[in-house]
């Protein structure tokens, strides 16, 4: 009962940052994609099955929506948003992040949090706040391997 709740409260919150977004004017599509990491490529994003209820969820994809917004002529921005109702990603989503960005997929990657702001969104940059600590531990791992 309490994971129909959460997948509940979590669906809603992900439909408030879709209309978010396009209240600001940007194009929002649902992503249904994912990384395969160990074979370095993008794949189409598997179905969650429940035997009972054959298909349960269609859209799995990491990030949930990606938001494009006019520059100028020709030139976009390409923006991956990630729902989560607490903010945080896990280890392998991290990855994931990391990947989209050093393969320039996105521009930027953003994840909705809840807040106690007007709008009750809060997005937070990957970048800003996992990018720097990451590469920094990546370079600290790098040292490591060739002190030994």
């Amino acid at each position: 009962k309490r994971g129909k709740r959460s997948r509940s409260s979590g669906l809603k919150f992900e439909l408030k940052v879709r209309k978010y977004w396009e209240s600001k004017g940007y194009i929002v599509d649902k992503w249904n994609n994912n990384v395969d990491i160990e074979n370095n490529k993008v794949i189409p994003a598997k179905r969650k099955y429940n035997p009972f209820k054959k298909v349960m969820t269609i859209g799995t994809g990491f990030p949930d929506f990606i938001v494009i917004q006019f520059v100028r002529d020709g030139v976009y921005d390409v923006i991956g948003v990630e729902v989560k109702l607490n903010g945080i990603l896990s280890k392998e989503e991290k990855e994931k992040c990391r990947w989209y960005l050093e393969k320039k997929t996105f521009s930027k990657i953003l994840i909705a949090k809840k807040s106690d702001k007007a709008e009750g969104i809060e997005h937070i940059d990957f970048s800003e706040k996992w990018g720097k600590s990451l590469q920094d531990k990546k370079q600290a791992s790098m040292i490591k391997f060739i002190k030994r």
